[in-house]
């Protein structure tokens, strides 16, 4: 798919200022995932935002008072330009950055499980009720080669 056909079925906003996003990776790293699922004509949206607008918006909506690292929203039966839009994914990079750097992993992982943790909440996955398959299937798409061999997601600001 070309890359501007793609990047309006997956749509990739940044909205904060900390960290770079490459636009089309994270576009064909999603596309990756969808097609894995065997979803692959669904749009979504993907949303980088700041530590402290996620906290609001995991107030507001889940009622807890702290800044997440990621938050999705169904919009499952929504038509968006012809493709069925399943919702939307907001990741706070910076969050995503402090825990791989906790745990001992890279920023890059961590988005990336981020994207598809995202993603499987968009598609009826829930891993606080139903015993661990949503986990398994996280665990099961990340050792996938497909996802281990894609371009960067992110890079810190003047690091390009």
């Amino acid at each position: 798919m070309n890359p501007e056909k793609l990047l309006r079925r997956i749509q990739v906003l940044n909205r904060q200022r900390r960290y770079r996003i490459y636009r089309e990776s994270v576009a064909e790293f999603c596309d990756a995932v969808l097609r894995s699922l065997n979803r692959p004509e669904r749009a979504l949206s993907v949303v980088f935002i700041g530590t402290r607008k996620m906290r609001s918006m995991n107030r507001k909506y889940l009622g807890r008072d702290y800044a997440t690292d990621v938050l999705s929203f169904s919009y499952e039966g929504t038509v968006m330009d012809g493709w069925q839009f399943l919702g939307e994914v907001l990741i706070a990079p910076e969050i995503a950055s402090n825990q791989a750097a906790r745990v001992g992993s890279t920023r890059e992982k961590e988005l990336r499980k981020l994207l598809v943790h995202g993603i499987l909440h968009l598609v009826g996955y829930d891993h606080e009720t139903d015993r661990g398959e949503m986990n398994r299937s996280q665990a099961r798409l990340l050792r996938r080669k497909l996802f281990s061999n894609t371009s960067p997601l992110v890079g810190v600001k003047g690091n390009t």
